[in-house]
């Protein structure tokens, strides 16, 4: 069965879908879906419109992300995705069981929705539900350490010892991804600025993929950069619809330095690395040299250039320590679902499965 697994990691972001054993998710695109009028059905307003993936061409402005900030506002949405994920995987095997990770914020209620959808709308055969940030931490090889998770929507820190996790030294921010492609849109595009127009969208993408990176010291890299000849990093620079180039400020390039001085960005904190050190610092004592030295990084915010390194210096500073590392796998922006991946073939997860009779029989008074 293991091999025949779905597995669907969905993020605020995107979503990551495939079959067990790979070492990648097969299909990885943005948790976004659209609603376009429908002037062929008359009748509540609700039924006057339809409802695809992704970012419409034509109407920019119908396009919305049905999970923010780690919950799902829209399970209609969510329901569509999750329809076309499984109509990708299911051509070969029409009774895979399906995995789907999920967020420790989730409520119960959630769940019980998440069931709801994958055993009376898309029939599958069985389901289990994961947690996020274990599956990150198994995905590094490691039962102990400080998962340090940060995406588009939330982020993250969780401690475990043996493969347990450490609840109340858990700690969550809604500050992510999200929060500084705002920035550079406000930065970039000031008073004209609209988060669904194409051009703009691209823009911050482009900027926040190519061009952005962690210093290791924020005011050595501001006068760095305040101090190149205009015009001398070609690299430094975007275009605007006319054509014209414009450069890059030196705070829009170190625009990831929010994750660990959001205060220069006129943000609220605390940073991630001040939750990484708090979350250790709650922990016993005796187990703290042991996660300094087990930090895992991963979501695509720790893709930045610098982010790692810088990390990992604010930790060993912090706990004097010279045994301070960061476990990072390259493919880190999609570490849960290689760990629900690795997972799906552990007989010890085998009594997690919920089979579609158990799910009946519960359902009975």
């Amino acid at each position: 069965m293991a091999a025949r697994t779905i597995i669907i990691d969905h993020g605020s972001g995107f979503l990551k879908s495939g079959l067990a054993g790979w070492n990648e998710p097969q299909l990885i695109f943005p948790s976004i879906v659209n609603y376009i009028p429908c002037r062929e059905n008359p009748g509540p307003s609700y039924a006057r419109r339809r409802v695809s993936l992704g970012i419409d061409m034509c109407r920019p402005d119908t396009f919305s992300y049905p999970v923010q900030r780690g919950r799902v506002l829209n399970w209609e949405g969510v329901e569509h995705l999750w329809s076309f994920v499984l109509e990708k995987h299911r051509q070969e095997h029409d009774d895979s069981p399906v995995m789907v990770t999920e967020s420790p914020l989730k409520e119960p209620s959630d769940r019980q929705k998440t069931l709801e959808i994958m055993f009376e709308l898309l029939d599958v055969p069985s389901v289990l539900l994961a947690d996020q940030l274990e599956m990150s931490l198994y995905a590094s090889g490691l039962l102990s350490g400080v998962v340090v998770d940060s995406g588009y929507g939330l982020s993250r820190v969780q401690p475990f010892h043996l493969g347990r996790p450490l609840r109340s030294s858990a700690k969550t921010l809604e500050f992510a991804g999200q929060d500084l492609s705002a920035y550079l849109f406000k930065s970039l595009f000031k008073e004209n600025v609209n988060q669904h127009n194409l051009f703009q969208l691209e823009t911050v993408s482009t900027t926040q993929m190519n061009k952005c990176y962690v210093p290791q010291n924020l005011g050595e890299a501001l006068d760095f950069c305040q101090n190149l000849p205009r015009g001398s990093d070609e690299s430094n620079t975007y275009r605007l619809p006319d054509g014209t180039c414009v450069e890059l400020t030196p705070l829009q390039r170190l625009a990831p330095e929010m994750f660990f001085s959001p205060q220069v960005f006129d943000m609220q904190g605390p940073s991630i690395s001040q939750a990484a050190l708090e979350s250790i610092e709650t922990c016993e004592a005796a187990l703290q040299p042991l996660l300094v030295s087990h930090l895992v990084a991963c979501g695509g915010n720790t893709l930045y250039p610098g982010f790692t390194k810088r990390l990992c210096k604010l930790v060993a500073d912090h706990f004097c320590s010279s045994h301070a590392s960061v476990w990072m796998g390259s493919n880190r922006n999609f570490s849960v679902w290689l760990g629900a991946s690795i997972v799906a073939h552990l007989s010890t997860y085998k009594s997690g499965w919920l089979t579609r009779e158990e799910y009946d029989e519960s359902l009975k008074p």
